[in-house]
């Protein structure tokens, strides 16, 4: 007799050109962020195709968050499927938008390209390929054990790529992800098929603006220049701060290995006269400028804290002031996340580990993601600690032209999360509900 395993496996091979279509039909969606578009339309679209399936299906637009406008609403989907009697709820999430296209592609980003067996286009590993996996898995599962206890959530929801405020933050503050109403969370994050990703650093948002003096341009003596005053900043973060940072290493299993380290990027710097306008082809004024912007990305450890993080960077530019002129400048928090870490023995961690060392004949890597991603208000604001990221796809390849998603990893990944959950809703070794 066939084991539950090798059953849900063959249901989802079985399914592989529905898993290829589905993929193809989510890229081909441009739910580019910012500003947000088109995230009613692919809500609607998994609607149309969940609740024939016996899915409750809502709607939410998360009203008054950043970004949400009449003309850009941030529009999230919740689908629920109650089993036959009460049990443990299994939420799959997956965040619909994807970052803009940027230079260099040599297929349509939004064409769903199928070639050798990967599929190309924006978004298809981060994670239009993921939510694709997980949705197959599902139906996999309830196909082959139709009678099951307990509940299976799938969510679609915007703002990831901008920091989730507008999706999965909003309906935690609903209440969607209550552990009394939700026990186990799978992000389909394209972390690699064989890797289950416990959590992510901290990360630090701060805009530093320093002031000056404006006078004119031939006479710069006279007025006192904002932007040499962020130089004496930025030397003192070559100096100082850069190599205090890379020293520092954490027990986190993060990756890559560079990403071990604390570390701080400078997002956008911009000081003097705004840019030009596009249509506007003259000669800037000649003027000293008085006010210089610095947007900086810091990334940090489980073993600092984040008034240790805030501290040790206005120690920097206050010890900038000390080396040249004085000057006065202002930094404002934009925003910030803990780190997180799901604990290895975790009950999703335990099914996935079980499932993946079914399929792929040993045990999973464990690893914490360098960028922080949806765990972080699952964890945060819906106070629900068994919350994991597993997923099909290549993790340098988001963001990148030609990005792409393998159609064999998602299979695999796809029976992985159908085990996981057959594990997870009690199910036997035969397909009954235990």
């Amino acid at each position: 007799m066939q084991d539950i395993s090798e059953k849900l496996d063959q249901e989802v091979l079985a399914r592989r050109d529905d898993l290829i279509a589905l993929t193809q039909d989510l890229i081909r969606i441009p739910t580019l962020n910012p500003p947000g578009e088109c995230y009613r339309d692919i809500c609607e679209f998994l609607a149309a195709r969940l609740k024939p399936q016996g899915f409750e299906v809502q709607l939410i637009r998360a009203h008054d968050t950043p970004g949400d406008s009449d003309r850009y609403p941030r529009w999230n989907l919740v689908a629920r499927r109650e089993g036959t009697r009460p049990g443990s709820c299994v939420h799959f999430n997956g965040h619909t938008d994807v970052v803009e296209v940027g230079q260099g592609w040599t297929t349509d980003p939004f064409g769903g390209e199928l070639k050798d067996g990967l599929i190309y286009g924006r978004g298809a590993c981060d994670m239009k390929g993921g939510i694709a996996a997980a949705i197959v898995a599902v139906e996999a599962f309830m196909a082959k054990c139709p009678d099951f206890a307990g509940s299976i959530e799938i969510s679609a929801t915007a703002d990831e790529e901008t920091g989730g405020y507008g999706g999965v933050a909003y309906l935690a503050e609903q209440g969607y992800f209550n552990p009394d109403r939700v026990q186990h969370v799978i992000i389909p994050e394209p972390l690699n098929k064989d890797r289950i990703c416990l959590g992510h650093r901290g990360v630090w948002w701060a805009e530093l603006e320093t002031y000056g003096r404006i006078a004119h341009g031939s006479m710069p003596f006279l007025g006192d220049c904002a932007v040499r005053h962020m130089g004496a900043v930025m030397r003192e973060m070559e100096d100082v701060l850069y190599p205090a940072l890379a020293a520092r290493k954490t027990a986190m299993p993060v990756v890559p290995d560079g990403a071990r380290s604390s570390t701080l990027n400078i997002n956008s710097i911009h000081g003097g006269q705004d840019e030009r306008p596009a249509d506007f082809d003259g000669w800037p004024s000649a003027v000293v400028p008085d006010s210089c912007r610095m947007i900086i990305d810091r990334r940090f450890l489980a073993e600092e804290s984040l008034e240790e993080v805030r501290d040790e960077f206005r120690q920097v530019v206050d010890r900038a002031r000390e080396r040249g002129p004085d000057f006065k400048y202002r930094l404002s928090d934009m925003h910030d996340v803990l780190p997180s870490m799901t604990d290895r023995d975790a009950p999703v961690v335990q099914a996935l580990s079980g499932a993946m060392a079914a399929k792929f004949g040993k045990d999973p890597e464990f690893v914490v993601s360098p960028g922080t991603y949806d765990q972080k208000h699952i964890d945060r604001i819906g106070r629900l600690k068994n919350c994991v990221a597993y997923g099909p796809g290549i993790l340098d390849l988001a963001h990148q032209p030609d990005e792409y998603v393998g159609v064999n990893d998602m299979l695999d990944s796809a029976i992985v999360m159908a085990t996981a959950l057959a594990g997870l809703l009690g199910v036997t070794a035969d397909g009954e509900a235990g």
